[in-house]
């Protein structure tokens, strides 16, 4: 029951409810009008693990359409059997349950797509411009994903997948201080991967770093691990260590990251 009142006070902090249902619609609409004016002929559906419409009603609304191919794109850029595997297997089970002929095809790997990662870096780009130019000589950036128990990653990708993509976004710009960190982790007495976003905090300021611009290149959509965890949560962190914390600005809907996605789906189409 506290757990529950805990969650919903941050809800209500960050003006009680997530944006993420309607963000994700977005992308799904702005994703199908980018590939049809390609050339294309796609329709977009939104299916979610724990809220509505959940995958297994997308599915049968997808069926009952009479469609019989479809290209599902988990919406996280690091591969894992705890991310992108939850919902690949979510997706497979509805389908088996619903009995329906459906081919599907899914499009990972998509963390070090040059449009992704050139998103990415425009978001650093246009975040150091938040500092003042004497402060942006001495900016560090940590680039953070959510964390995920050990036992959960030892023989996943997830975390050389964000190392990968973290050197990609980094290519061509000016050379800064940074650092990889996980936040958002769960409850329960199981071990999860690190650093945490606070101690990286904390670190940085014991070496008289006191600007610092968070990157939280595991997350494409503003929902509460952004608005609450860093939005509010790192930013009194940083306000106790006397430091200035700003972060990127999510990618949500934006045209760079729908052309990214776009192009990821032509280049899945292309291995049949």
């Amino acid at each position: 029951m506290e757990q529950i009142e805990g969650i919903k006070g941050r809800y209500r902090l960050i003006g009680g409810s997530s944006p993420l249902p309607e963000i994700t619609r977005e992308q799904a609409r702005g994703l199908e009008k980018r590939l049809n004016e390609k050339g294309h002929s796609f329709k977009s559906y939104v299916g979610m693990r724990y809220g509505h419409p959940l995958i297994e009603e997308t599915l049968r609304e997808i069926l009952e359409a009479g469609l019989r191919e479809a290209v599902a794109i988990p919406m996280a850029p690091f591969r894992s059997r705890a991310s992108t595997g939850a919902y690949i297997e979510e997706v497979n089970r509805a389908l088996k349950e619903l009995g329906g002929e459906l081919r599907i095809t899914f499009v990972e790997g998509w963390h070090i797509h040059p449009l992704f990662t050139r998103a990415v870096r425009e978001r650093i780009e246009e975040g150091l411009k938040e500092f003042s130019p004497e402060a942006g000589k001495r900016i560090h950036l940590i680039f953070s994903a959510h964390s995920l128990p050990k036992s959960v990653i030892e023989t996943d990708r997830y975390v050389k997948d964000m190392e990968e993509g973290v050197k990609k976004v980094l290519e061509g710009m000016r050379a800064f201080p940074w650092r990889i960190a996980f936040q958002s982790k769960g409850r329960g007495p199981e071990e999860w991967i690190g650093p945490e976003v606070e101690s990286v905090l904390a670190g940085l300021s014991e070496k008289g770093v006191r600007e610092a611009l968070i990157v939280p290149i595991g997350f494409v959509s503003d929902h509460i691990e952004i608005l609450y965890d860093i939005d509010v949560l790192f930013q009194e962190k940083a306000r106790s260590l006397g430091m200035v914390l700003k972060r990127t600005r999510s990618l949500n809907a934006s045209g760079r990251f729908i052309e990214a996605l776009a192009s990821a789906v032509e280049q899945n189409l292309q291995k049949g």
